[in-house]
């Protein structure tokens, strides 16, 4: 058997990180059709992909942006995200979330809209 190349494929370089990172928490989560998160932030920076479906995603003042299958996404620690929400309102979408933890217990916490 031959063995290929390995290929490496660059989707997101994610920074500044600033935080002593402890232990990584590593969840995949479903949206349902529709489903929205809701205005968030996090203690940590969180790191993912779209597994499957479509996001759309928004930092705080930043742009929202459409996300698909395969496509990376950044959360800084303590930075409100206004957007993630699942772009369909047939299917759902799956994504994979890199919790980078210091002390943190709460992975996420909701915040109310302005």
């Amino acid at each position: 058997m031959e063995i290929g190349q390995i290929i490496r494929k660059p989707l997101l370089t994610a920074s500044p990180i600033n935080k002593l990172v402890k232990k990584a928490e590593v969840k995949e989560i479903i949206f349902k059709p529709s489903q929205k998160t809701g205005l968030h932030s996090h203690p940590c920076p969180v790191v993912g992909y779209i597994a499957e479906g479509e996001c759309t995603f928004q930092v705080k003042d930043g742009p929202l942006q459409n996300l698909k299958a395969g496509d990376a996404f950044f959360e800084p620690a303590e930075t409100e995200i206004a957007h993630f929400d699942n772009a369909s309102d047939q299917l759902p979408m799956k994504f994979i979330a890199f919790y980078l933890i210091d002390n943190e217990t709460e992975l996420i916490k909701m915040l109310e809209d302005s």
